[in-house]
């Protein structure tokens, strides 16, 4: 399986009309260690050569809630990604060891902090190992069964938290390669 062949439809877990457990049954644990380097590999590419005026520059994003500001710059969307990437990793890992979800473990580094391309890839590198460390704990035998209520997309079990988290980063590949294309237009 490959990060193209990913695809949940949150809009029908958030409905109650098809769990992300059911969406991704087919999916083998052993198959997230590939995805979640495949995740990583992306972002990578699409920061790499990326100056540091890049990082801070604030795109022209249509989509961008007016309540949050303008849109996100390069910096933003990396801390942003990554710390969902983290959180449902943990989250999974839980879930895998048999253990209880009890509420939520995200932290997510201030955007504001990384203004070089040498701290986006310092970023990059240091959430890929966590994520990493987090599969590379799961027990032999996970614990598929042990299932957490999800506030917004219903019955998750260590599968479906991880995959919720590449996916969610699959969603911002399209951003951070617009963000890294209007900067260059821009001569940052």
């Amino acid at each position: 399986m490959t990060l193209s062949d990913l695809s949940l439809d949150i809009g029908a877990a958030r409905d109650g009309k098809r769990s992300l457990i059911e969406q991704t049954a087919g999916l083998d644990p052993a198959d997230l260690r590939p995805l979640t380097t495949e995740i990583y590999d992306r972002v990578e590419e699409i920061v790499a050569g990326a100056p540091d005026a890049a990082v801070g520059f604030v795109p022209d994003d249509p989509g961008a809630d007016p309540e949050e500001g303008p849109g996100w710059t390069l910096g933003h969307v990396v801390v942003h990604l990554t710390a969902g990437l983290e959180e449902n990793a943990a989250q999974g890992c839980t879930l895998a060891r048999g253990s209880e979800i009890t509420g939520r473990p995200r932290y997510e580094t201030p955007w504001e902090e990384v203004t070089t391309a040498a701290e986006v890839g310092q970023r990059l590198a240091e959430s890929r190992r966590m994520a990493l460390a987090f599969l590379a704990a799961w027990p032999d035998r996970p614990h598929l069964d042990a299932v957490h209520e999800h506030r917004a997309f219903g019955p998750m079990n260590a599968v479906a938290y991880h995959a919720l988290g590449l996916n969610h980063a699959k969603s911002h590949l399209a951003q951070l390669a617009e963000i890294v294309r209007q900067a260059a237009a821009a001569g940052n």
